[in-house]
């Protein structure tokens, strides 16, 4: 209907896209320029993927009033060499809009609110929970490996019944993670079952796209010389050294 406001979409909402990063950036430590950026870089390739002949889209950010648009770009052609609808606009076209409008400039046209509201509510979202999801993940990483060479108590939550494998889950609430104790790890003829609580000896953290993987072991020597320096005070405060350990 002519003259009325068009709705937004339901579910976007600019203001709580900017208040999203600024809590990720209060909370996580993710600047809200790299989130932002990377928001940006989601949209204009949703835009594209859409209209595949639309060779230029820019997303304007405007942080003072917290709100967001979408604009094609499109170079001002003369008449006779207006070919291309979807990137050029004629100069009688252009002098339309404004009479500033000379040959070679740039003309940004507004993307329709309710299109660009639909991409903008999908794929904000999507990238911010994203972002949330790595930054936990760092978060996990960087709690464990400065855990490197310790010892942890990790609770069994499953066994595997066809390699003996057993999942643990170590740390507490957000800092907590899976860590997987191979069978090769595990002290021979120790039942492990769910529920029980094991110490475990960190022995490497590594980063992969899944989240932290924390490799533990009940076998490695330094679970012995560990468990050493926290029952011997000699040994803890350095007065005994620990030369080499072997298993028999």
């Amino acid at each position: 209907m002519k003259g009325k406001k068009q709705k937004e979409p339901v579910g976007f909402n600019p203001a709580e896209i900017f208040a999203a990063l600024a809590l990720l950036e209060k909370e996580r430590g993710i600047p809200q320029s790299f989130m932002m950026e990377k928001i940006v870089q989601a949209l204009t390739t949703a835009y594209k993927r859409d209209h595949a002949d639309v060779e230029n889209v820019i997303v304007d950010v405007d942080e003072a009033h917290q709100n967001l648009k979408m604009f094609v770009q499109k170079n001002v052609v003369e008449e006779e060499d207006y070919v291309d609808p979807a990137n050029e606009m004629p100069i009688e076209e252009a002098k339309k809009l404004s009479a500033k409008y000379e040959v070679g400039d740039i003309v940004n046209i507004p993307v329709d609110t309710v299109e660009f509201g639909r991409i903008a509510a999908g794929n904000g979202k999507q990238v911010i929970i994203q972002g949330l999801r790595e930054a936990e993940r760092g978060q996990v990483y960087d709690e464990f490996n400065s855990k490197q060479h310790e010892i942890l108590t990790g609770v069994v939550t499953r066994v595997d019944p066809r390699n003996g494998n057993v999942s643990l889950r170590i740390g507490t609430g957000t800092d907590s993670t899976e860590a997987l104790l191979m069978a090769g790890e595990q002290v021979p003829g120790e039942e492990l079952t769910e529920g029980m609580h094991v110490k475990v000896y960190v022995v490497e953290v590594r980063r992969s796209t899944r989240g932290p993987q924390v490799l533990i072991s009940r076998t490695h020597p330094g679970l012995v010389k560990r468990l050493f320096e926290l029952e011997v005070p000699e040994i803890y405060d350095g007065t005994v050294e620990v030369k080499s350990i072997a298993r028999e």
